[in-house]
């Protein structure tokens, strides 16, 4: 089982979470490409870590909003939706290279990964980008996301392996999906709920809803946001109760 968590979102002299440590607990790191969150600098820095610690390195590609975190949603044509996010990779993948590494994976962030659960123009232009930049490059990206999505279909159409994922400290309804932020119950912050959500996903297969209910997932990734308070805690609990739990972690990516 791999275990990701979004990085690299500081910018400037704006800092958000304890990178160093966290990416010492995880598999693979989602790091922002600069659109949503992230400056070159912080990209070189948390590839250089990523890398010297052997954690695979992912492109959290985004809409081009910075002021809104990349949590709106954006009504753009698939056409500039491909091009913002090869732009994204490509400049990720350079930083990653100089560090000895590379990107072998592609994970949106926010809003796009709440739309591509749907949004098929949008899901198309993600898979778009990812097999362009394969292709041209001569490697395999995978592509990370919900379970059931258009996104996860359309690389599956293209030939792309496609990663299931699930969110331990995210808050799920009846059917499945992914609670918006603004609901009550969205977000998980209690370290010892959130691992023992985690090892009920990976042991089980299910998670309580925020009504109780209790559904199925299926995951190949489990996900702790870098960006929530006690995030290191967080991410130590995690690991700590699924390699107790008889889990091995290890990423998904080659």
């Amino acid at each position: 089982m791999d275990l990701n968590a979004d990085v690299g979102e500081s910018f400037g002299l704006w800092k958000l979470g304890d990178d160093d440590t966290l990416l010492s607990v995880v598999t693979s790191a989602n790091v922002a490409c600069g659109f949503h969150a992230g400056d070159p600098s912080t990209i070189r820095r948390t590839t250089e870590r990523a890398a010297a610690l052997g954690v695979a390195i992912g492109a959290q590609v985004s809409y081009r909003d910075l002021v809104g975190f990349g949590r709106r949603f954006m009504d753009i044509r698939p056409f500039e939706l491909r091009d913002d996010l090869t732009y994204q990779l490509g400049a990720l993948d350079g930083f990653a290279r100089l560090a000895g590494s590379r990107v072998s994976y592609v994970k949106p962030h926010g809003a796009l990964y709440h739309a591509v659960v749907e949004h098929e123009g949008q899901a198309q232009a993600v898979v778009d980008a990812v097999a362009a930049y394969s292709l041209a490059n001569r490697c395999e990206l995978a592509l990370l996301g919900q379970p059931g999505s258009a996104l996860l279909t359309a690389a599956e159409k293209a030939g792309i392996r496609s990663v299931r994922e699930a969110f331990a400290d995210r808050g799920y309804d009846n059917t499945g999906q992914l609670l918006p932020r603004d609901a009550p119950g969205a977000l998980v912050l209690d370290p010892a709920q959130i691992a023992e959500r985690a090892v009920r996903m990976v042991v089980k297969g299910e998670v309580v809803t925020g009504d109780g209910s209790v559904v199925l997932v299926t995951a190949e990734s489990i996900c702790v946001h870098g960006d929530t308070p006690g995030a290191v805690e967080i991410a130590r609990s995690v690991r700590t109760a699924l390699e107790g739990a008889g889990v091995e972690l290890a990423s998904f990516a080659p």
